[in-house]
């Protein structure tokens, strides 16, 4: 089986090693829990309060 191997060979000539395998994988791993926490946190945009110009610029001229 290719994950049991030392290394895979990948795109011919290159080869990946099993440490290399995991880290890639713990990155996406990583890149996923950051990824649903963040929509977790989102604040709908319907929720939040539209910003009022500040118009006092304009009297001064």
């Amino acid at each position: 089986m290719a994950l049991l191997s030392r290394e895979v060979t990948v795109k011919g000539d290159e080869s990946v090693s099993r440490g290399e395998q995991v880290e890639a994988a713990e990155r996406e791993a990583a890149k996923r829990r950051l990824l649903e926490q963040a929509e977790a946190e989102r604040v709908p945009v319907e929720e939040t309060t539209r910003a009022v110009p500040d118009r006092r610029w304009r009297r001064d001229r």
